[in-house]
């Protein structure tokens, strides 16, 4: 009994985390209410690192990403949203078009550093979001970018292609997209708190890449 009053006495103390107290996890609305119905919390999370796996870079990534990251870049007090070795120069008249602030837009060509320089801005405490697009990366380096993203509270995207579906990941979430004739569909492979689903989503034209 006295270990029993010690406990209570010792979780009641202000210093200790209970889960029940928690507060959910803050997320982003997507832009596409078909997709929000999939993502747990209805949104994009707002901080840690997502995978996006895609037949080849440049096939609609940026279509699924822009909606969010154009109201990022247009919140009060937006930080910087910086892109990491992009396989296609942007089209800047579409981004802007698409509600997106260009000036708070960092373009870096790292070469064989990319996943370090992506790393970096995830943790650097400055960027609400960071995209990298990378072929290879290892599951020791997916977990350094994760961890980087909850330490600089960075929405981090990283593209991969499709190949990697059957590795694992310490992202907090994964989806597959493949292209159709009039849009793309979006498969949730691993989505932490919520069933993995599909969804189709219809694409305008006039897209960054």
């Amino acid at each position: 009994m006295a270990a029993d009053a010690n406990l209570a006495r010792l979780l009641e103390h202000p210093a200790i985390w209970r889960g029940r107290n928690a507060a959910p996890p803050a997320v982003l609305p997507s832009g596409f209410a078909a997709l929000d119905e999939q993502l747990p919390g209805n949104g994009w999370p707002r901080t840690g690192l997502i995978e996006i796996l895609v037949p080849r870079f440049g096939s609609g990534e940026l279509y699924l990403m822009l909606p969010a990251l154009g109201a990022l870049s247009r919140a009060l007090g937006a930080r910087w949203c910086v892109w990491v070795a992009p396989p296609l120069v942007p089209f800047a008249p579409a981004l802007s078009a698409a509600g997106f602030r260009l000036d708070r837009l960092a373009v870096v060509e790292a070469g064989p550093r990319a996943l370090w320089a992506f790393e970096q801005t995830l943790g650097s405490g400055a960027c609400d979001a960071s995209l990298a697009w990378a072929r290879r990366p290892q599951p020791r380096d997916i977990r350094r970018l994760q961890l980087a993203a909850e330490r600089g509270r960075t929405l981090g995207v990283l593209f991969r292609p499709r190949r990697a579906a059957r590795e694992a990941s310490a992202a907090v979430l994964r989806l597959t997209l493949e292209p159709l004739g009039s849009g793309v569909r979006v498969s949730l492979l691993k989505v932490r708190g919520a069933a993995r689903g599909a969804v189709e989503l219809s694409r305008p034209g006039g897209w960054p890449f």
